[in-house]
Parts: C-alpha cells; structure tokens; sequence
C-alpha cells in the first residue's frame, strides 16, 4: 500500500524518519508496547472523563452489568 507523503501529518513523519534503519524484533515489540501503553492512558483519560461528565457510578455498571446478564 503507498501511502504519499502528503497524506501524513508531522508526527508520522517524523516517526518513520526516526524509525528508516532496521530493528529487532525485540525493538519493533517494545515500540509497539510503548505506543500500546500510550494509547491506552489516552483512552482511559476519555473513559474516566466521560465516567465523570454523566455522573455514572459503581452500582451504575453494576446494574447494567447484571441487567445484560440477565438477558442472556
């Protein structure tokens, strides 16, 4: 797949700049566990910033937890 340059914003280009010489595998995993773990803080911020915008609590996902088992 080519993808041209103008598609990509400079974040990305600058990553395969950065990332042009050969890795290991044990490189290309560990990259990867650092992007994981970066998008994954990312998307707890959202979930807990939502969590707290509605107002949801515990026994909130309690119940729908216990509502969709239910139905099952």
């Amino acid at each position: 797949m080519s993808v041209s340059a103008q598609s990509l914003n400079d974040v990305q280009l600058n990553l395969l700049k950065l990332f042009s010489r050969k890795m290991s595998e044990t490189e290309q995993a560990e990259i990867n566990e650092i992007l994981l773990k970066y998008y994954d803080n990312l998307l707890q911020k959202e979930v807990q910033h939502a969590i707290n915008h509605k107002g949801y609590t515990k026994e909130d996902f309690e119940n729908v937890l216990n509502n969709s088992q239910r139905t099952k």
